[in-house]
């Protein structure tokens, strides 16, 4: 049976209703938000001094080059390079007759100049075997962490920058090259699991493929950037809490208890890309501004994720880039540069990342296809094909 709408019309209607009711209030902290940020860029010195002795309960953007600048695009080379990746997976079906994952890899090479040319493909790869399905840490027996669900997505993340990284060194020597990821650089999930997952997908993963990609520049121009749609991070409004702080340092849990009102709370609510909107004209980027994630603190080194703002047509995007591209000025101009063209080509997303996309996909029906050939497999092979009555209930049609 679909879902019945007619029993959920009332409930939208008062939603709208409150969202409504809430759009004054809102505007009224945006523009207070906009002009704390403009009175504090003229002090930057001081509210960089206080953002890093303060403590929070909430994320918080370190500054580099100031608030409110604004920066156009510099001029687009005639040759250019943009490769990409994105991924699909099927998960881990505990009611199926086998455990085992897959995860499809989409990549996109994209040549623009006097020989253009695009090379798309995919990468599907099916994961088996014990040391496949559990992380183990090393000379430990009995704390094996299962790979499926939300690690499984860490993983997929993995394998992504993973096949970027054999693209970029596969590349020709002197060529510009933007290197393109959907999503965050930080891998959030993790700090949820034990050390040594961490140390097995980020350190010797994640992070391992970083490095391969940023010591090609030793003979390559390679940019390495990811790309976030309709981002809802709050990091540099939070940077603006701390400078409406009446107390220096700032320290949430030692003078904010809960229920207690803060003077902060005036710019809440207020999300970086609604900042911005109101900042940056079109094509324009945003300053620099640097992650204080506690993960990337702690263990992404030279790869420490810095990031900015780019207004293209009607949205607000963050772009994700690791240190040695943010102190690199060629790097990050032809990170600016490629971003917003590939934009211009795929009517407001990079056609790089929408084409990985769609040869990284898989459907509902790719699934179903999935697990019928492994089914059928262990049938011709005489081995035990078992469900559980759940699943054969869902694919069962009932009179």
């Amino acid at each position: 049976m679909s879902l019945d709408l007619t029993k959920v019309v009332a409930q939208v209607g008062g939603m709208i209703a409150r969202l409504k009711a809430g759009s004054e209030e809102r505007q009224k902290r945006l523009k207070y938000a906009l002009d704390v940020l403009r009175n504090q860029a003229s002090n930057l010195d001081y509210l960089t001094r206080k953002i890093a002795c303060s403590k929070t309960t909430w994320l918080v953007a370190g500054l580099v080059d100031g608030l409110d600048q604004r920066y156009k695009a510099p001029p687009i080379s005639t040759e250019f390079t943009i490769i990409a990746t994105d991924g699909s997976h099927i998960d881990v079906d505990r009611h199926r007759s086998t455990r085992c994952y897959l995860i499809n890899i989409g990549t996109v090479t994209l040549h623009y100049g006097a020989s253009p040319s695009a090379t798309l493909d995919s990468f599907p790869c099916l994961y088996t075997g014990d040391e496949d399905l559990v992380i183990v840490p090393a000379g430990v027996k009995g704390r094996e962490q299962p790979i499926e669900g939300t690690l499984l997505g860490i993983k997929r993340s993995v394998d992504e920058c993973h096949q970027l990284a054999k693209l970029a060194a596969e590349l020709p020597q002197d060529n510009l090259t933007l290197a393109l990821l959907d999503g965050s650089l930080i891998l959030w999930g993790l700090e949820a699991y034990p050390e040594f997952v961490t140390e097995a997908l980020l350190d010797k993963g994640f992070l391992g493929y970083l490095d391969d990609m940023r010591r090609l520049n030793n003979g390559k121009r390679l940019a390495l950037a990811s790309y976030i749609s309709f981002p809802r991070s709050t990091d540099v409004v939070n940077a603006l809490r701390v400078a409406l702080c009446p107390h220096d340092p700032a320290d949430c849990d030692h003078y904010c208890p809960p229920n207690k009102a803060r003077e902060c709370d005036t710019v809440a609510g207020v999300q970086d890309r609604e900042l911005f909107s109101n900042l940056l004209g079109q094509g324009e980027r945003s300053a620099i501004f640097i992650s204080q994630s506690s993960i990337v603190q702690k263990r992404y080194g030279v790869h420490q994720v810095h990031f900015f703002y780019l207004k293209v047509d009607d949205e607000i995007a963050r772009v994700e880039i690791p240190k040695w591209v943010a102190r690199d000025e060629s790097l990050l101009n032809l990170t600016h540069t490629l971003v917003l063209d590939q934009c211009q080509r795929g009517q407001g997303y990079p056609v790089a990342l929408s084409e990985a996309h769609e040869q990284a996909v898989v459907t509902g029906t790719d699934r179903e296809n999935f697990w019928q050939l492994v089914e059928s497999s262990l049938a011709d092979e005489n081995l035990p094909s078992l469900s559980s009555a759940k699943s054969r209930s869902k694919r069962t049609r009932w009179v």
